[in-house]
């Protein structure tokens, strides 16, 4: 178990400094604590990486090693702290192990270092919107509130926001879950979302990407809590045996066992053997039948921490989402203009095509990080009136399945393909009518057009503000 004091006057590697934040985050946790040294190492270029490194300005312990890594940064320092995005095989954090340095990542040091219990929420959608909600809840309910790693807030420094009684959120990605079981420690309420395929160009397959997300409840104890979605049977599969304490959501009537879930239009909470209202789904500001699942998952976390359904109720009804997430930017014209960025995999661009009563012509497509385009090539053709494609190799796979589901006479029709989104606006502003909804609903990766999927949303947010 490490402690602030460790870092003081030692040498640290942080492998990969990157443009989330992440990175430039740890730097600033290092110097504040004492390192000696901080041997900042990133394979991108000094001008790539020139945002983050204009924020670490005036720390004059950091040795930066850009463009290249070199053995002796990960051999000859008391600690790695890697990237989240860094695999655990990646030969340079396997040559550290050999040599026996310590290798690290932000959510491992976090979980040894907070002096509160964690509410840990993961899955692969709804995550953010989960642990938003939650937070805004606690908020209400009177807690002092720590939001940690929630979209791109940071994680290390957080820890100074921490007070006696804070209430700790943290969204969980894949990639710092897996640190978890370095140390073996999970949250002490524990969220599970639901599971989809997903980042299958860094994992070999969805059983492996699912090895790492278990570790949100794999080290739990019987004081713990975890909130799982009922409706997900990959995640009911993974969650057989746990030993901690047990709270489903769903959007099915279960009053069998503890739960949150949904019956004609109204939320019920079971507990005991006994059935009460939390509210009605009309009472809910947030677009998208997917957010009543996020709803369900942040209501069941409240309960947990023993919030009220009253105040919980007061939280839900004031919430009108989360930036990024079917985000309603501004009417143009008659025409209305949001911003799903967040949407990285094709079941979340599916769910917002199905959150719409209005006519859609959707912004869609990029890069492909090994997923299945089968049902949104089927979604775009069946709910769309129209699409605009990003270029790169999942529109081309999109393409190709909304070909099968066409009309015989629109087969061969031609797509609209860009390269900015200034291009994907107009062309898509174009093809609207008074009445029509404008949604960016990529469904997949921003690399190579974006820095990545919030610069895709920030720049979409920027020029529809700007017409």
């Amino acid at each position: 178990m490490i402690t602030k004091q460790f870092f003081k006057n030692k040498r640290v590697t942080v492998f990969g400094l990157g443009l989330n934040g992440g990175g430039v985050d740890t730097v600033k946790f290092l110097a504040k604590c004492g390192a000696k040294e901080i041997i900042v190492t990133d394979i991108k270029k000094r001008s790539e990486l020139a945002a983050s490194i204009a924020l670490l300005k005036g720390i004059k312990t950091i040795t930066y090693v850009l463009g290249q890594h070199r053995p002796e940064d990960f051999t000859r320092v008391d600690m790695v702290i890697v990237n989240p995005g860094i695999a655990w095989t990646n030969e340079y954090v396997k040559l550290a192990r050999k040599k026996n340095i310590p290798v690290e990542m932000d959510a491992s040091i976090f979980f040894q270092l907070c002096p509160r219990p964690i509410i840990g929420v993961t899955g692969t959608k709804g995550k953010t919107t989960t642990a938003t909600l939650l937070s805004e809840i606690l908020r209400t309910a009177g807690h002092h509130v720590v939001r940690v790693g929630i979209g791109q807030t940071p994680v290390l420094g957080a820890l100074d926001e921490i007070k006696a009684k804070s209430a700790v959120v943290f969204e969980l990605s894949s990639w710092r879950l897996s640190s978890l079981a370095l140390i073996q420690k999970s949250p002490h309420i524990a969220i599970f979302t639901n599971i989809f395929s997903d980042h299958l160009n860094y994992y070999k397959s969805i059983a492996e990407y699912m090895k790492d997300k278990k570790n949100i409840f794999a080290f739990q104890t019987k004081k713990d809590w975890l909130i799982v979605n009922r409706d997900n049977e990959a995640v009911v599969l993974a969650a057989n045996g746990t030993v901690s304490h047990t709270l489903g959501f769903s959007e099915h009537v279960m009053t069998d066992t503890e739960s949150v879930f949904v019956s004609n239009g109204e939320i019920f909470y079971t507990h005991d053997h006994e059935t009460k209202k939390v509210m009605t789904l009309s009472e809910i500001r947030m677009r998208g039948r997917h957010n009543i699942g996020n709803v369900l998952a942040a209501i069941g976390g409240a309960l947990a921490y023993g919030v009220e359904m009253k105040t919980l109720r007061k939280a839900i009804m004031h919430f009108s989402g989360v930036a990024h997430r079917l985000e309603f930017i501004r009417e143009k014209n008659g025409i209305g203009y949001y911003n799903d960025t967040a949407a990285t995999v094709p079941e979340a661009a599916i769910m917002a095509l199905s959150s719409f009563e209005e006519p859609i012509v959707l912004i869609a497509g990029g890069n492909n990080k090994g997923l299945e385009f089968a049902g949104l090539g089927e979604a775009i053709a069946t709910y769309a009136k129209d699409v605009v494609f990003f270029r790169g190799e999942a529109t081309d796979k999109i393409i190709r399945f909304m070909q099968k589901s066409l009309p015989e006479e629109q087969k061969d029709r031609a797509f609209d393909i860009v390269e900015s989104m200034d291009e994907a606006i107009r062309i898509a502003t174009e093809k609207a009518a008074k009445g029509d909804v404008i949604v960016l609903s990529p469904g997949a990766t921003s690399f190579g057009l974006f820095k990545n999927e919030f610069d895709r949303g920030d720049q979409f947010r920027a020029i529809v503000e700007g017409l």
